[in-house]
């Protein structure tokens, strides 16, 4: 596949990308639910659970929200393929702890939403 990272593309998944932290940072649990894949066949990993499908996503945040300090963002490597599959990889900071968020985004009619994400600390 020859057609990686190409600069429109990757501007759009950043933007999607921004939008979806800024909603963590301002506890915006619709904007949450809305840029995940609503199907059966989402999935998220976090630290205690793993979610199979937007309906188990929706309940989860719905139910709990952990208050913690906020997060700063060390790094991210968006990789897109062609014009609408991206992998998000990024490294958040918090307190003692580095948290690692990666997410797989496609693009559908409605505009990019995540259909695979991975959350998970680590001690620095």
């Amino acid at each position: 596949m020859t057609d990686i990272n190409r600069p429109e593309v990757v501007a759009e998944v950043r933007a999607a990308f921004d939008r979806y932290n800024a909603a963590i940072d301002n506890k915006d649990v619709a904007v949450l639910n809305e840029l995940f894949w609503k199907s059966a066949n989402t999935v998220r990993f976090g630290y205690t659970e793993h979610l199979f499908g937007h309906d188990a996503i929706v309940a989860f945040r719905g139910t709990k929200w952990v208050d913690g300090p906020k997060r700063r963002l060390v790094n991210v490597v968006i990789t897109a393929m062609g014009e609408d599959c991206a992998a998000t990889s990024a490294l958040f900071e918090r307190d003692d702890i580095f948290m690692r968020q990666t997410q797989t985004w496609a693009r559908f009619p409605e505009g990019w939403r995540i259909v695979a994400a991975h959350v998970s600390p680590m001690k620095k």
